[in-house]
């Protein structure tokens, strides 16, 4: 998978399914996304469940911890390193 098709991906899924505006100026790949409300703790099991089936890698509660998980980027970037294999 590439940076940018996961980048892509993420987006398209937290803007339909959280309901983010075309229009938020505030909303891109860098943005906390817990910490500006477009995601809470509902929705990040929702998130992460959308990570494990759309892109095949396994999310485990360490990583939780282990990884920073907070923007579209990050999340992004965790994807493409677990599928390689370097995480």
């Amino acid at each position: 998978m590439e940076l940018n098709n996961a980048i892509n991906d993420l987006r398209a899924f937290i803007r339909e399914n959280f309901k983010v505006p075309a229009d938020d100026s505030d909303f891109n790949d860098d943005v906390h996304l817990f910490d500006y409300g477009y995601i809470d703790s509902f929705g990040a099991v929702e998130l992460t469940t959308f990570v494990q089936s759309h892109f095949g890698v396994t999310v485990k509660d360490s990583d939780l911890i282990s990884y920073p998980l907070n923007t579209i980027r990050q999340i992004a970037e965790f994807i493409v390193k677990r599928e390689k294999g370097e995480i």
